[in-house]
């Protein structure tokens, strides 16, 4: 197995071999023990790097009392925890109250509390201390309390350094209402909605005219990823993707057609490239390898679209974020019932993320650099193992997820995962128990199923996961008499040739065995699933910067309706402009390097 890394482009480049990371101190023994144990806990308890510090406080009305800090995770920096506990003499009893806190700047500055400050916190950055007076002389009406009755859902405190995270509720869409409603309120809910999903099935289908043509000089610009590689009989042939709804540089493309597997420089944005491809255009010797391990294509899903976006990982940063709801961390039902333990409220111990908040938005530092966003996986409905050999391990195997260094669930073995490190790479592999020695330096991370694609170090080439297609082994959802083929999103990395690149990919209509197809024809070196069934599932949207004028791009044209609109008109994107309830991914430019744009 080979991990797909997206490593330090600036030593690769100069030819030097990149180091490691530094060794970090170890958490301490006694929160590794909270974390590992097999008992009720909170949230708090499931962070076993985090660093705490108390000091005695006092209020602008002369109350006395205790402030408790605790930052999440110092490697990665960006979550705190405040809790503040004022004295009641008449009662004799202390009132706590818990505030989430997010640090604006991360990379360049922590935040402390001090006894020589006893009104509030203190911001260092380098050589600098900003004090920061959130409930003393200067704070009459409290500036957390203030915070916490905002309808911000970002409240900037301490002259925007730190923002309170207030909880807010996120979009739900009606197919989402309806599949929920089936699920929970009516008898046998779970086979109503796999009945409904395949009624469904080719609803999003798509195929497109193919016909001869010259792509021109538009198609592969350079510095783009490696095309895919196509039927040499077929190559000569243009796709017009009627559905597709992100603009291109090149207008002969948007006019004329797109040559099959080839990839175009989205407007806007540069470092950000899409293709498009049907199955049945792949390359023979493609098709015909690893007969056990793929199943053969059906006429429909043959001729169905695949549209991918991909992100020149040189040029971008990427984030994640829970939804305001998902995914949970309760057990999923699809745990078998000798894998669930019955006092425990969920699969690690935890049963709510609380005192912590879940905003479903991105935050306004990082919205400003954003330049498309993307759902994210399975919800902790569908996010373990009914069937199978990883049913039977580690409470059914739930799908592990990572958010600023904050635990939210286990990563579990065996599982496809992406995820990126406190350097800013982005990587996915399946993981193993041995990976749990970096979990200190992990930023975010998800995990969903097991693979699509690997990378065979041996032959040097993209092969198919070995549960490709095993419905139950692979949990890849559908029905239990093998009706896979649904509108499906998977993400990818292609790293060749000295680029590397982070791939999301939409199959309008496809089963786990044409969308490991694809990915071999891009020659990933990994591949995974991320959600399916819908619009609002799969979407992806791009943005397109001028000025203070924004334009949303989608990888697929309809999904425009998961947007909102503003009494003036204009779009309010999903996960950029309102919370939503469900998981996603955002993508972010790095500041331009010397000598680069």
């Amino acid at each position: 197995m080979k991990t797909a890394r997206i490593a330090s482009f600036l030593l690769v480049a100069s030819g030097v071999m990149a180091v490691g990371l530094p060794d970090r101190a170890d958490a301490p023994a006694s929160q590794v023990a909270q974390y590992n144990a097999d008992v009720p806990k909170t949230i708090l308890e499931l962070q076993q790097f985090r660093q705490t510090s108390s000091v005695h406080i006092r209020s602008g009305s002369g109350k006395d009392g205790t402030a408790t800090l605790v930052n999440l995770n110092p490697d990665i920096n960006s979550w705190y925890l405040l809790t503040v506990a004022w004295k009641d003499p008449a009662a004799g009893t202390s009132a706590e109250t818990a505030w989430h806190l997010e640090n604006a700047r991360p990379h360049d500055a922590r935040i402390s509390v001090d006894e020589k400050f006893p009104s509030g916190l203190v911001i260092t950055e380098g050589r600098n201390r900003y004090p920061c007076d959130l409930f003393g002389a200067k704070s009459s009406t409290g500036g957390l309390e203030q915070g916490r009755s905002s309808t911000q859902i970002y409240y900037p405190l301490c002259e925007g350094r730190v923002y309170l995270r207030n909880p807010a509720k996120g979009a739900r869409t009606a197919l989402e209402s309806t599949a929920e409603f089936l699920r929970t309120q009516v008898w046998g809910g779970e086979q109503v909605v796999d009945m409904f999903h395949h009624i469904l099935g080719d609803r999003y289908r798509q195929t497109a005219e193919l016909q001869n043509g010259n792509s021109g000089t538009d198609a592969n610009p350079p510095g783009s990823p490696v095309p895919a590689q196509v039927d040499p009989d077929l190559a000569h042939r243009l796709v017009t993707p009627s559905g597709l709804g992100i603009t291109l540089e090149s207008q002969n493309a948007m006019k004329h057609g797109m040559s099959a597997g080839a990839w175009y420089q989205a407007a806007g944005n540069p470092g950000v490239y899409v293709s498009v491809l049907q199955p049945n255009l792949i390359a023979p010797d493609i098709l015909r390898s690893y007969p056990k391990l793929v199943a053969g294509l059906d006429s429909v899903e043959r001729a169905s679209l695949c549209y991918l976006i991909a992100f020149d990982a040189e040029r971008f940063d990427i984030g994640y974020s829970l939804g305001t709801a998902f995914p949970e961390v309760n057990w999923s039902t699809r745990t078998p019932p000798q894998m669930k333990v019955a006092t425990l409220p969920g699969p690690d111990g935890i049963g709510s993320i609380a005192p912590l908040v879940s905003t479903g938005l991105i935050a306004p530092d990082d919205g400003r650099r954003t330049i498309a966003s993307f759902t994210g996986g399975f919800k902790r409905e569908h996010g373990a193992f009914r069937y199978g050999e990883l049913a039977t391990k580690n409470h059914a195997s739930h799908y592990g997820f990572i958010q600023n260094g904050v635990v939210f669930s286990k990563l579990q073995p065996g599982l496809a995962t992406v995820y990126v490190l406190d350097d800013g790479s982005l990587q996915m592999k399946t993981w193993r128990d041995t990976d749990n020695q970096i979990l200190g330096r992990i930023r975010h991370a998800r995990q969903n199923g097991v693979p699509l694609v690997e990378f065979d170090d041996t032959a040097q080439v993209t092969t198919p996961g070995r549960q490709v297609t095993q419905w139950g082994p692979g949990n890849w959802s559908g029905s239990e008499n093998d009706k896979l083929r649904s509108i499906r999103g998977g993400m990818g990395l292609q790293t060749l040739h000295g680029r590397h690149f982070m791939v999301y990919a939409v199959f309008s209509d496809a089963t786990p065995s044409a969308m490991a197809r694809v990915f071999q024809a891009y020659q990933l070196n990994y591949g995974m699933l991320t959600d399916m069934n819908a619009l609002e599932h799969t979407y992806l949207a791009v943005y397109r910067r001028a000025g203070n004028d924004m334009s949303v791009d989608h990888l697929l044209s309809g999904m425009s309706v998961l947007d909102k609109t503003s009494p003036s008109g204009s779009v309010v994107p999903r996960f950029l402009g309102y919370p939503d309830n469900r998981d996603f991914f955002y993508v972010m430019r790095r500041a331009a390097k010397e000598g680069k744009p």
